[in-house]
């Protein structure tokens, strides 16, 4: 399995050197999505706390640094560090008012999808972040404001984060805390029984989701160059980033990322293509039956599917 990750990590690094300027785009938003999946999955995947509120961290990191780089002259590279900052700080806020008073299941998530439409309400109402018109960022093409002239920098960029988001998972999987994660979604009662600190891990585990999640707003803010407070806060958004997970596998390593390669390019092509044939929309159709097929019949995700096939054939 080492070997067959290191071979495929080395295809991505020559791939832009092959690939045209469409596929780039393409592998971005792949990379990107499984980065905020990744995120999402120490929270929603190992300690099975479903959020559907994630947009509300994307959110606060985006406008966060933009805001400090076009009034402060504040570099992003730096920006994102305090947006990845402050999204913890909501995270850790968000996960008191949930675990303290016990919210769990639907509850939790309507607390969720709550904080990030307040998010989304005060954005659309605020004129010095732009309100209903959104915040628009001047290209410059200055790297030291976050901007390439060359798509092929934001591969690397976005291959990076995924690898970084990657990296603190396997971390989190291989010690005690996620060991703790683990069994807080298998059986929390039975944890808080056997004297595990519950809150304690889950609301370490929500501030490490909000850190790196917020840590992606920046590279959303400054890809785009556009802030909507609809787009970036909406419930869209959070879903993109919950349903990957759970496609390729919620509370393993690498079924975000395989989510993330299966639905990121499903939904890039078949939104171009049935815009073109004037069916707005039916993407999320697609989507819906997708997902329909996994519950169905992958109901662990596609990783575990896939691992037990390998398995089989190896054995």
């Amino acid at each position: 399995m080492r070997w067959a990750a290191a071979g495929a990590l080395a295809v991505l690094l020559v791939l832009p050197a092959v690939l045209g300027s469409y596929a780039v785009t393409v592998f971005i938003f792949i990379f990107f999505y499984a980065f905020l999946g990744q995120a999402w999955n120490i929270i929603g995947g190992y300690a099975g706390q479903l959020s559907v509120g994630h947009a509300a961290f994307v959110g606060l990191g985006a406008y966060t640094s933009a805001m400090l780089s076009i009034h402060a002259g504040l570099t992003p590279w730096l920006g994102m560090l305090v947006g990845g900052v402050l999204s913890a700080a909501l995270g850790a806020v968000m996960g008191y008012l949930g675990f303290r008073f016990g919210l769990r299941g639907f509850y939790f998530v309507l607390l969720t999808v709550a904080f990030a439409e307040i998010f989304r309400v005060i954005a659309l109402n605020s004129d010095w972040v732009g309100g209903a018109q959104g915040l628009y960022i001047t290209f410059t093409g200055d790297p030291r404001q976050f901007q390439f002239q060359d798509n092929r920098v934001y591969y690397y960029v976005s291959l990076g984060l995924m690898l970084l988001a990657t990296g603190v998972v396997a971390w989190i999987e291989r010690h005690r805390f996620g060991a703790y994660l683990v069994a807080i979604r298998e059986d929390e009662n039975a944890c808080e029984a056997l004297g595990v600190d519950t809150f304690r891990y889950k609301m370490l585990a929500i501030v490490v989701s909000a850190f790196l999640t917020g840590v992606g707003g920046t590279f959303y803010a400054f890809y785009l160059f556009s802030l909507q407070p609809n787009s970036v806060f909406g419930i869209p958004l959070s879903v993109e980033i919950v349903i990957r997970p759970i496609v390729g596998g919620s509370g393993t390593l690498l079924g975000p990322i395989l989510g993330s390669f299966i639905l990121s390019p499903l939904a890039e092509l078949s939104r171009t293509w049935f815009s073109q044939g004037g069916w707005t929309g039916v993407h999320l159709i697609v989507y819906g039956a997708l997902l329909i097929g996994v519950v169905l019949f992958l109901p662990q995700g596609a990783y575990p599917a896939l691992r037990r096939l390998v398995r089989k054939a190896d054995g």
